[in-house]
């Protein structure tokens, strides 16, 4: 019983994973309302996991993978379809993609440098970044639904996530060459 409990959180992410997909089809499709509910369900599996990895000390190798790649599918997936819909706009979700992009291969650099095998460790703000590129994905899909003009508040959030967004990207590259050129806390 608790190796299937400690197995928990590695099956929310790949729920999420498997939701990601659908989810970006049903915009595509042009039901956003039910893409939202999808997204919402998926987005709490990121939640729930942590929470799960954490208190059960359910941490596993499988886990610190699955979880990045089905965070990364579902919102980079899900900016691409918005902006396919032309719902984003097409420079926010370039920005978007080329940050995760960066922190992919400044992850990939640091592995084959010899700089460390664990994965850059998110800020304060890249956690900010986080909550509102959910935040503007959520708001997006479910105005439609709601029959609310929320137009001023995606216009707010569109440049709060572009700052957030950059920010992060800036502290990322920062802590990528700080472990780059410091090869005594590489390994840390």
């Amino acid at each position: 019983m608790r190796r299937i409990v400690r197995s928990l959180p590695n099956l929310l992410s790949l729920a999420r994973l498997l939701l990601a997909p659908v989810t970006i089809w049903l915009i595509l499709d042009g039901r956003l309302v039910t893409a939202f509910w999808m997204f919402l369900v998926a987005a709490l599996t990121d939640a729930i996991d942590g929470i799960l990895a954490r208190r059960l000390e359910a941490r596993t190798a499988l886990g610190s993978y699955l979880d990045p790649i089905a965070d990364k599918l579902l919102v980079v997936g899900t900016y691409l379809a918005l902006s396919w819909m032309a719902a984003l706009p097409v420079w926010l979700v370039v920005l978007v993609v080329a940050r995760d992009i960066g922190l992919v291969l400044g992850v990939v650099v640091l592995h084959f440098a010899g700089r460390g095998t664990r994965s850059l460790t998110p800020s304060m703000i890249s956690k900010l970044n986080t909550v509102m590129q959910i935040a503007l994905v959520v708001l997006v899909m479910a105005a439609p639904g709601l029959h609310v003009d929320a137009s001023g508040v995606i216009a707010l959030l569109v440049w709060v996530v572009a700052a957030t967004t950059i920010l992060s990207a800036v502290g990322y590259l920062r802590e990528t060459i700080r472990r780059f050129f410091n090869p005594a806390g590489a390994h840390a």
